[in-house]
């Protein structure tokens, strides 16, 4: 079983650092005027400094199934099914390999 997403050329993907985010002021204030109304001298602190937040569109899976024996035209597969199916459009040319399941 194979699954994919198409991918777009306006598409975003973007990683920030949780710590990043909370430097940031406009979030800071927003964080502790929603979690912290009323308290003073709050401080807003980040225990891992690799936690990170991914920005990315938000895309439709399409799964599909292919014999063992064609496991090294995934892709290619993948892409025919894509067009099949009319999921790749004039901006949206690309097909991203999500998950491989074996049956």
């Amino acid at each position: 079983m194979v699954t994919y997403r198409v991918l777009c050329k306006g598409d975003l993907h973007k990683e920030i650092l949780l710590e990043e985010l909370l430097t940031n002021e406009k979030i800071a204030k927003v964080i502790k005027s929603e979690y912290a109304k009323g308290f003073r001298n709050i401080a807003l602190l980040s225990h891992n400094k690799d936690a990170t937040l991914t920005l990315e569109t938000k895309k439709e899976l399409y799964s599909f199934e292919v014999n063992k024996n064609d496991f090294a035209d995934i892709l290619i597969l993948a892409e025919e099914h894509a067009l099949n199916n009319k999921h790749i459009k004039k901006e949206c040319d690309r097909v991203e390999l999500v998950d491989l399941e074996t049956l």
